[in-house]
């Protein structure tokens, strides 16, 4: 009887080839978070998108817009050679986080950049929330909570440079409003059982919370366009003294602008009510305040992202909507 050839294994799979750069995918702001059990909820963290590309004798960190930053996270890539695979794209963010374990962009710019900081460049976390490549595989067609299998043993437990981004099991609305009291900058919520796709994509969502106040203008700087308001430039007060807490440039019509500046015009200040050398500047006597709406507070206190809702004459009855905490200027204080 003959004998039969014994049968070879297949061969196996060729590997993905490894993509030189991923475009990342985007979050989609809304108003609110959305209900069902498909949403998945992570902390909205404020920093830079990074993806941290891992490959035979090359590790590199990517911006989003695919600049090489690799230099600027030394500490983030030093730890990346370290997780035992040997070629990853990891997608995620990095952050700086403040005394009270919230991240400050502030806080990162001053850390990657050349001015002085208190926070040195190996302070820098990189929060890690997707994986999209892995020892030869291309993970972008599986679903995000199985592209979550992959990366939470790599990174899960890790306290140092690279760190996981925690799914927050909670009602999305209840996780948002505990985030907006918390400090935070917002949340987002993804589709569990989506693919990965570059760009900005209705999967992923993003809810910010959006801070309102009321703030003293004391001046404007004039817009390109003849008779309008470039940016109105806006104070608080702190102790008996007004401080300047940033330019606001956004929010109103052409109309609303036109009349604004000549209602500021009409009440031209003698000197300064602020200590604010900056060209261009035209000041008022602080009679009006704005109600501005605004993310939170930069390291310098400045406000991020403010946006114009409405004025009002100035009532010294409501002066204490002007106070500034002592940290305020340096960290997230909120004027009261």
């Amino acid at each position: 009887m003959a004998r039969t050839a014994k049968q070879k294994p297949p061969p196996a799979p060729p590997a993905d080839s490894m993509p030189r750069r991923v475009e990342p995918c985007v979050a989609t702001l809304v108003d609110k978070p959305p209900k069902g059990s498909d949403w998945a909820f992570e902390v909205k963290w404020d920093g830079y998108r990074l993806a941290v590309h891992v490959e035979a004798g090359e590790v590199r960190a990517t911006t989003r817009g695919g600049y090489d930053w690799t230099k600027k996270f030394g500490a983030i890539v030093a730890e990346a050679r370290e997780l035992g695979h040997s070629s990853m794209i990891i997608d995620g963010e990095a952050v700086v986080l403040d005394d009270q374990g919230r991240s400050d962009f502030g806080l990162l710019q001053r850390a990657v950049g050349r001015k002085p900081s208190l926070h040195e460049p190996n302070e820098i976390i990189f929060y890690a929330f997707d994986l999209l490549y892995l020892d030869g595989r291309d993970l972008r067609a599986l679903p995000l909570s199985e592209r979550r299998q992959f990366l939470e043993p790599i990174v899960a437990g890790r306290t140092g440079a690279i760190r996981f981004s925690e799914e927050v099991h909670a009602d999305g609305a209840e996780f948002f409003q505990v985030a907006c009291e918390m400090g935070l900058e917002g949340i987002i919520a993804k589709r569990r059982d989506k693919p990965y796709h570059s760009g900005r994509r209705p999967e992923w969502l993003k809810i910010k919370c959006a801070r309102r106040d009321w703030f003293v203008i004391v001046g404007y700087e004039p817009s390109t366009v003849p008779g309008g308001i470039g940016r109105l430039l806006l104070a608080a007060r702190k102790g008996n003294s007004l401080v300047y807490v940033g330019g606001c440039g956004t929010g109103w019509s052409n109309k609303e602008s036109v009349e604004l500046r000549k209602v500021l015009d009409a009440i031209p200040a003698s000197r300064p009510p602020v200590a604010l050398k900056r060209k261009g500047a035209i000041f008022s006597e602080p009679l009006l305040v704005a109600q501005v709406e605004y993310r939170a507070w930069t390291q310098d206190g400045k406000l991020r992202h403010p946006s114009f809702k409405g004025v009002k004459q100035r009532d010294d009855s409501e002066l204490s909507l002007f106070s500034m905490d002592a940290d305020a200027g340096s960290r997230h204080g909120v004027p009261k």
